[in-house]
């Protein structure tokens, strides 16, 4: 039962369109009607300026943060991270992994909205701010080298993406050996499938040489 609620408040975390609330809350406007439709911070800042951007960007990682420590709560896990002590013996930790995925999904298809939402990024920074703190550290490194050199916002995001499971199993191997790899290894991966998922309009645009830079 208390699997159930924590990736219930997870979903529902994720679905709080904050994009789509802050521009309605500025400019009376649907974020949905500008740019690639979606309500993630680099939407947001097309439509409504970079500070309004800014503030979308820190909430949606907030809840993906919040969805990952009320589940380690709820379900007792405060050493799901492998920093913080022995693994569990439970199987809390999948639950927890589930509860990440959760967030991220809610975020990029919120029932608040007809299921169109945001890419995810913030959001799962948010949650492997958390779960893997060195790994998001060095993915973020490599989104702003990507986004300083091309000003592709979407192809930074993609990449970085990609680059979490890899730079997971090789600071598992190489660095630090994380307890209950297993359920970590499975958000990176499908978070990472999710949020590539999500940028596929980005790709197309992309690949025909017709995707906005970031300014």
């Amino acid at each position: 039962m208390r699997a159930v609620l924590v990736i219930s408040i997870a979903y529902l975390l994720g679905s709080i369109p904050f994009g789509y609330l802050v521009v309605r809350a500025k400019e009376g406007g649907d974020i949905r009607q500008t740019g690639s439709g979606g309500t993630g911070g680099t939407n947001v800042s097309r439509r409504a300026g970079k500070a309004a951007g800014t503030l979308t960007l820190l909430l949606d990682a907030l809840k993906g943060t919040a969805a990952v420590l009320i589940a380690m709560g709820v379900l007792s896990a405060p050493t799901f991270n492998a920093h913080r002590g022995a693994p569990l013996e439970s199987a809390a930790p999948w639950w927890v992994a589930a509860a990440a995925l959760a967030v991220i999904i809610g975020h990029i298809f919120p029932v608040w909205l007809k299921f169109r939402g945001g890419k995810g990024v913030a959001t799962g920074v948010g949650v492997f701010l958390v779960l893997m703190p060195v790994v998001v550290g060095i993915a973020a490194l490599i989104f702003v080298a990507i986004v300083i050199l091309t000003r592709y916002v979407s192809l930074g995001s993609i990449v970085a993406a990609l680059a979490l499971p890899i730079l997971a199993l090789l600071t598992h191997k190489f660095v630090s050996a994380y307890p209950n790899f297993e359920p970590l290894m499975t958000v990176a991966v499908v978070g990472a499938l999710l949020i590539v998922f999500a940028h596929r309009e980005n790709v197309g645009r992309l690949v025909h040489g017709r995707e906005s830079k970031f300014r």
